[in-house]
């Protein structure tokens, strides 16, 4: 089963120095360079992915939908913000779903509905990771986990939870 990458589209340009200088020239301009690096992700690893931008004041009142290469992309309504369709189709995909946002409020609601979540930082890593090779890049944590010896028994284990999460992480 794959996992549906739910982002937060300006979160991630904003974290990125690379997208923020595209999008400082044209708000556009960084809007495309980020879905072209999704789309090549899309291909390499095949997750559904949906990301979200904020309409802004000037939006529409309703909210509009688009497909790139795959991608779903979705607008907010005029006055609505992205978090909150976020929180939305988090609300509908729960456990299937990672949400990618380093927005607080955001990682919050995804945790209580069961979604597993990841920063904009941790993601921008292991999409370039993956375009250095197929295989996952073991980040700082996980250096770290496998260099301690293995506890046995269940009293030594992570929370079901979270054990659920690292393999939905692991998938990207």
């Amino acid at each position: 089963m794959s996992v549906h990458l739910i982002i937060d589209g300006y979160n991630i340009i904003r974290k990125s120095p690379e997208l923020l200088s595209k999008e400082s020239q044209d708000l556009r301009w960084g809007r495309e360079a980020l879905l072209e690096k999704l789309a090549a992700y899309r291909r390499l690893k095949r997750h559904p992915i949906t990301v979200v931008f904020d309409g802004g004041l000037a939006g529409d009142s309703l909210s509009s939908r688009d497909c790139f290469q795959g991608m779903l992309i979705i607008y907010s309504r005029r006055g609505e913000k992205a978090d909150d369709v976020i929180k939305r189709l988090t609300d509908r995909e729960r456990e299937r779903s990672l949400v990618i946002s380093s927005d607080r409020e955001i990682m919050v609601h995804a945790e209580r509905v069961g979604a597993a979540v990841m920063s904009a930082e941790d993601f921008m890593f292991r999409l370039q990771a993956a375009f250095f090779n197929d295989e996952f890049a073991e980040t700082e944590e996980d250096q770290a986990n496998s260099s301690r010896t293995k506890k046995k028994g269940p009293a030594h284990r992570d929370s079901k939870k979270l054990r659920r999460q690292r393999r939905r992480v692991k998938k990207l």
